[in-house]
């Protein structure tokens, strides 16, 4: 694991506009799949916390990973292992504070985007 990210440095990579660099960013939500559905960051993947050993190979080739969940604390987790896997290539980052304490636009499963900045556990 390399550390974490600010929610601020994230929503920056994300609304820089480098479409390369937002290409090579996997951000990966690992809370429950109804959790997810009913809100996450636009562009983020679902990989349940109890799922990331067996599907970790998924990231294989990844240049940078930032880790997801509600307060900051489980994603700490999740990056550790995911930054000890020899198929990624960068960075592995948790984003402190979680989506508790994200504040940009959230994507829905059924919904849309939801620009309310509301964060769904």
């Amino acid at each position: 694991m390399d550390g974490e990210i600010s929610c601020e440095e994230l929503q920056a990579l994300l609304d820089d506009g480098d479409r390369e660099a937002a290409d090579a960013l996997r951000i990966v939500d690992i809370r429950n799949p109804g959790s997810f559905e009913r809100g996450h960051i636009p562009g983020s993947e679902n990989i349940p916390a109890n799922e990331l050993t067996d599907r970790v190979e998924e990231l294989d080739g990844a240049e940078r990973v930032v880790t997801v969940c509600p307060k900051g604390k489980s994603s700490v987790q999740a990056a550790r292992l995911v930054g000890s896997y020899e198929g990624v290539d960068g960075p592995v980052e948790s984003l402190a504070g979680g989506l508790s304490e994200w504040d940009g636009p959230l994507a829905a499963a059924d919904a849309g985007e939801s620009g309310d900045g509301s964060a769904p556990f």
